[in-house]
């Protein structure tokens, strides 16, 4: 039987996170999907959008069980390119302005080269005293990669419509479980479900994998892929806020870093994005006491996952999330631990294999007459 590993999800995660791939350019990561997957899928395939969906076959095949953790991560496209070889620039997902001054960025260029550069703005030396305090706006800001025209940007394969991302390796921070690095968002998520899947084992519900794309710009692959397989039961394995740092109060603490992994409760402004199903939610605790999984539960006042579009696929979906705590999102250095990712990752395997298709059919409509 396959075993969950710190050390085998550290090396798959270092090549995931590494791997350029914002929304709807996900080829990259798709590719190490793909080859981790397939030699323990009983069915593999892509589908129209790009997303990898993997089958391992239940004992009785009555449920399906979705599976979703995407692929992509927030990034930046060119937009014009300036006659001494600036590069303008849109973002593609969540990006921050606060985040973008002075970062080094990956460009791809549309056959396939990566291209350095560094993302600038006026020097402050020349600043006005108001414009010092000012978070730059990101018109403000271009992309410099060391040449002095357009024709030479050109000649680089450069062009409207490449894409850049934050160019970062993956490492440890302090101690060997705390990682730092780019696209932890949410490829944390695609390597628990990667190991989860891979130990599955004695299943009786058909468990679909599925590494989605473009969640960053509305949660677009889940909403396909859900259509297709019509699951039964879903669950997303997502990151989520730790706010547990210095001039945060402790009831604002979403989650806690080496906690454990967050049973999710609510999410979305208001809770506009997913309540997540009851009864999924306890038997995730019950599985989590059951087997000695530390976790928390988790209430985040903004943003959501694709639990939240896949609960809505055709006639409703019982669907929750398993969220990895996860420091600075969206931004060039998010930091984890590497024990809250083998513990979901655990949980996840254990939930898939101890439910039943009985159990599970249950939760979809109840009658009365």
């Amino acid at each position: 039987m396959y075993e969950i590993k710190k050390e085998s999800l550290y090396s798959l995660l270092k090549r995931l996170t590494e791997a350029i791939g914002p929304s709807g350019y996900e080829d990259s990561v798709r590719d190490i999907v793909v080859d981790e997957l397939k030699s323990y899928a009983d069915s593999l395939w892509i589908d129209s959008l790009g997303n990898v969906i993997a089958v391992k076959k239940g004992s009785k095949g009555a449920a399906r069980l979705m599976i979703a953790a995407h692929m992509d991560e927030i990034g930046l496209i060119i937009s014009y390119i300036d006659e001494r070889g600036f590069l303008r620039f849109q973002p593609i997902g969540g990006v921050s302005e606060r985040t973008l001054l002075g970062q080094r960025v990956a460009i791809k260029t549309l056959n396939g080269d990566i291209i350095r550069g560094v993302i600038g703005t006026k020097p402050p030396h020349i600043m006005k005293p108001e414009e010092m305090k000012q978070v730059p706006d990101s018109k403000d800001l271009y992309i410099d990669v060391g040449v002095s025209s357009r024709a030479e940007v050109e000649k680089l394969g450069i062009t409207i419509g490449s894409i850049a991302v934050f160019e970062r390796d993956l490492t440890t921070l302090g101690t060997s479980d705390v990682i730092i690095g780019k696209a932890l968002d949410d490829r944390v998520g695609v390597a628990a479900m990667i190991e989860a899947f891979k130990a599955i084992d004695g299943n009786d519900v058909d468990v679909y994998a599925v590494a989605t794309v473009q969640e960053e710009v509305g949660l677009k692959g889940a909403r396909v892929a859900a259509y297709s397989i019509t699951p039964h039961i879903a669950l997303a394995l997502d990151v989520t806020v730790a706010s547990d740092v210095a001039g945060v109060s402790e009831q604002d603490w979403i989650t806690q870093l080496g906690k454990g992994p967050a049973i999710k409760v609510a999410d979305g402004r208001a809770a506009s994005g997913l309540i997540a199903h009851p009864a999924v939610r306890n038997k995730l605790i019950e599985i989590a006491k059951q087997y000695g999984i530390p976790y928390q539960l988790e209430v985040l006042h903004g943003g959501t996952t694709d639990a939240s579009i896949i609960a809505l696929n055709k006639e409703g979906v019982p669907a929750a999330t398993i969220s990895i705590p996860t420091r600075y999102i969206h931004s060039p250095a998010e930091v984890a631990n590497l024990n809250d990712i083998v513990m979901s990752s655990k949980l996840t395997m254990l939930f898939a294999t101890k439910i039943t298709s009985e159990w599970a059919l249950t939760l979809i409509r109840k009658n009365f007459k």
